[in-house]
């Protein structure tokens, strides 16, 4: 998982970096929580790990900036010395998943991520159908229906769509891409990835006339817009 942690105390970042890439995952490190910000315009995390007290931007605003600017909020952890039941209280209230008390253990950090991170993927698991405005998917026969079409698509190629469909308007890197859709495998073309995206662009019809686009962005990766006439 695309992990983003953002601290003003190098000895703590890097220690909750080192856990957390020992664990498996890929992180992002950050000093501000403006540059967490600033990520998150163009970048997409599965987990935001934000301490507290950060100068200027705090973790509490990032966390009321990602919620009035992302369609999707990634989970939100709050690392914090403070004890007061209350400081916990009001972040998470105001849009964090969990706290962590500084310093945290090793087995606690990953425990505590590992933990909104499942609830992360049980929240976008949902039920057998997923409904995105004309499009209509079916995890268990792994079909998209839209229109008076059903379109059976390969595990790869409904994963990719559900993807898209999930980030409408947000940018996604490839990197991103590959480690969600193919966990970053060694061996994988460099080809695979745009000939799945042209595959699921054929055969789901993406264009603006049918309210869609599946936009390349040169150096970056893809795009799903949406338009006014769907």
């Amino acid at each position: 998982m695309r992990i983003a942690i953002a601290d003003d105390d190098k000895e703590a970042l890097d220690y909750a970096m080192g856990v957390l890439e020992r664990a498996g995952h890929t992180c992002m490190c950050f000093a501000r929580g403006h540059g967490v910000v600033a990520a998150l315009k163009n970048e997409t995390f599965d987990l935001l790990l934000l301490d507290w007290n950060m100068p200027g931007f705090s973790a509490l605003d990032v966390i009321a900036w990602a919620r009035q600017n992302l369609r999707q909020v990634p989970r939100i952890i709050v690392l914090t010395s403070r004890n007061d039941e209350q400081d916990i209280v009001h972040a998470l209230d105001a849009g964090a998943d969990d706290f962590i008390s500084k310093p945290g253990s090793e087995e606690v950090i990953r425990a505590r991520v590992a933990a909104a991170l499942r609830r992360g993927q049980d929240d976008q698991r949902g039920s057998r159908l997923e409904q995105h405005s004309r499009y209509s998917f079916d995890r268990l026969d792994q079909t998209v229906g839209f229109d008076d079409k059903v379109v059976r698509l390969t595990a790869k190629e409904f994963e990719l769509a559900l993807l898209f469909f999930e980030n409408l308007q947000r940018p996604l890197s490839r990197g991103y891409i590959l480690e969600k859709i193919w966990n970053n495998a060694v061996d994988l073309s460099t080809r695979t990835l745009d000939m799945h995206v042209s595959k699921v662009r054929t055969k789901l019809d993406l264009r603006p006339e049918n309210g869609h686009r599946l936009q390349t962005i040169f150096g970056y990766g893809y795009r799903l817009d949406t338009y006014a006439n769907e």
